[in-house]
């Protein structure tokens, strides 16, 4: 007998089919095999080994068969995909691919997860893009966690336009993105000079965009972006609030004189400024000057008069006594009438403020926000939030966490939770203790899905959370019948789950979880040193029973029991014979015939009387 010293081969042969269809049936949408290959680069070896197997004289070692054993049940797993590529198997990885790809099936939504991080993994960025692409069109959620590590490890290899197209579709299948992302990509974009879709970025989230950055944008911009848009950059970074500097106003205005045709784009500029107070400096002014019988003398003169004129005043105002009139002075009295718990005059204050004073500062804002909320003014909240909303002004993170409170006070659970988000996305960290009474509140009125992913923020916001906390979700998503995400619970932490929640766990599923995962969630629960009932072992199987396409399922549950030590008990076994003829009369007898030397096995252990060695001797 030979066998093969070198690949995958011998370990895997189900994989090596080469029975291919022509590439004319596959359809459009299938992630292809030569997508695949057209992105990386194998490396296989040239030749392959051949010796001869000698007959064994001796046994196998253990650690040979322990290594044996675990490749046979990778093989017999479901998730046959996942398995190679934690294992980092790029070979076969692309074998089962084409195997996939031949027979028109699509990867699922966990299985193009880890594709996707195991190319970032092998530094093949373009083939996680592409599989990305591939996810996208059939339709699956993209998770922003796993874009925005696409999104840089793309612009590392300067690949920016793969990075911008990520960064859309992120943005059009998602409400909500962090600003670190805004900043990421566009740093990205200014740095592959595609100012183009750099200012699609920033027209749309110039608010929550760091001042340096919109500084390197604006720069970039005035150098070497569009000409024809350079008026409406200047706009668009005016009105998020960022002060423009001299300097871009210069670069602008030589880029227009050098420019001739572009005389009507000089004027908008010099005549939107004064009205913005920005002027132009002396340097640029001579400039005008000197190339003003391109743009029409008298013309130009007026508008540089303006320009005069706002100088002064400007000069004059810097010049003059300045006394503070944005009610300051009121949000630190209100602030601190808060902490001493004086809400009432607090309040007060408030609405004497907000009457003087027709814009307020962000500061005075978020004071007279946390007064009427420390007073239990629901519509002077909701008018104060409104006229943040107006004003483009987010709540700090105190505000935040007062806000959350007073909303679970007032049982507004819902308006709580909108808030949390809200509190997510501005990239504030998230306190345990709040989000846990949150997720309390959310189970009690039976919205299991936003406490859920309350939970899920958290979880991905902070290392080590509280096991009760693990313990809480579970019980709520139980209770909503959440199953395929209380399994996600399960399978993370079932190590610190107390052995009655996991056995409520195990019964929901057993009785109405997904069928297809009823053997992993068994496997994990083992797993954990958690000791599964009988009647659990029983749902499973009268479920699989009752739905013949299950036949492989079965099997392999009844196959793994006995080494785990678990065995049927009588009524089962005679319900499975009784079914033996759609399942194979034979495998079943064999099967079951394991089971029962196991159970007499263990019935003999039980009733060996045992003996203490440590009285040896007296």
């Amino acid at each position: 007998m030979e066998t093969p010293v070198l690949g995958f081969e011998a370990r895997c042969p189900h994989l090596f089919n080469t029975n291919s269809r022509p590439s004319s049936s596959l359809p459009a949408s299938t992630l292809s095999v030569r997508t695949l290959t057209a992105a990386t680069v194998v490396k296989s070896p040239a030749t392959v080994v051949v010796v001869a197997e000698a007959p064994r004289t001796k046994p196998h070692s253990k650690s040979f068969l322990t290594r044996k054993s675990a490749i046979s049940e990778i093989e017999q797993s479901p998730d046959f995909l996942s398995s190679l590529h934690r294992a980092g198997e790029m070979e076969s990885v692309m074998r089962m691919m084409k195997k996939m790809d031949e027979q028109a099936v699509s990867p699922d939504y966990n299985t193009f997860h880890i594709l996707i991080k195991y190319f970032i993994k092998e530094k093949l960025h373009l083939l996680a893009y592409q599989t990305l692409l591939d996810m996208h069109s059939k339709g699956h959620r993209l998770e922003e966690e796993l874009c925005s590590s696409l999104i840089y490890h793309l612009g590392k290899i300067r690949a920016h336009s793969e990075a911008f197209s990520v960064y859309n579709m992120l943005r059009y299948s998602k409400r909500t993105i962090c600003k670190d992302l805004h900043e990421k990509i566009l740093h990205i974009l200014i740095h592959g000079k595609l100012f183009k879709d750099a200012y699609v970025v920033v027209k749309d989230n110039a608010k929550v965009i760091s001042q340096p950055t919109l500084k390197r944008f604006c720069k970039a911009f005035m150098v070497s972006g569009n000409i024809n848009l350079v008026n409406d950059v200047l706009k668009v970074l005016h009105g998020s609030g960022h002060k423009i500097d001299q300097v871009q106003f210069e670069i602008a205005i030589a880029r227009y004189i050098s420019q001739p045709d572009k005389k009507e784009l000089l004027l908008q500029l010099l005549q939107w400024m004064p009205g913005q107070g920005y002027v132009v400096n002396s340097s640029t002014r001579n400039l005008i000057l000197k190339q003003s019988h391109l743009f029409g003398r008298q013309l130009i003169a007026e508008i540089l008069s303006k320009h005069h004129i706002v100088s002064r005043t400007m000069v004059r105002s810097r010049s003059e006594p300045k006394f503070s009139r944005d009610g300051y002075a009121n949000s630190i009295m209100i602030a601190a009438l808060c902490r001493s718990k004086r809400f009432e005059e607090a309040k007060q204050l408030a609405r004497d403020s907000e009457t003087t004073y027709e814009k307020c500062d962000l500061v005075m804002l978020n004071t007279m926000l946390c007064a009427y909320c420390r007073a239990g003014e629901m519509e002077s909240v909701m008018r104060m939030m409104k006229k943040m909303d107006e004003q483009a002004v987010s709540p700090d993170y105190n505000t935040f966490h007062i806000l959350i409170k007073y909303f679970i006070k007032e049982k507004l659970h819902l308006l709580a939770y909108q808030t949390l988000l809200d509190m997510h996305s501005k990239g504030h960290r998230l306190e345990e203790e709040l989000c846990s009474s949150l997720i309390y509140h959310l189970g009690k009125i039976r919205a299991q899905s936003e406490a859920f992913s309350v939970y899920n923020m958290l979880r991905y916001s902070k290392r080590t959370i509280c096991k009760d906390l693990h313990e809480k979700i579970l019980h709520i998503l139980i209770h909503g019948k959440l199953l395929k995400d209380a399994y996600v619970v399960v399978k993370d932490n079932a190590k610190v789950i107390s052995q009655p929640t996991l056995k409520r766990f195990c019964k929901a599923f057993m009785v109405s979880g997904n069928i297809n995962l009823v053997n992993d969630v068994l496997k994990v629960l083992h797993g954990s040193g958690h000791k599964i009932d009988q009647v659990q072992f029983e749902i499973a199987i009268a479920r699989y029973i009752s739905q013949r396409d299950k036949k492989e399922l079965l099997l392999q549950l009844l196959q793994w029991m006995p080494g785990q030590g678990y065995v049927v008990d009588s009524s089962t076994r005679n319900l499975i014979l009784k079914q033996s003829h759609l399942f194979g009369r034979q495998l079943i007898a064999e099967i079951l015939s394991k089971h029962h030397i196991v159970s007499r096995t263990m019935v003999r252990s039980r009733s060996e009387p045992t003996f203490s060695r440590g009285q040896r001797g007296r």
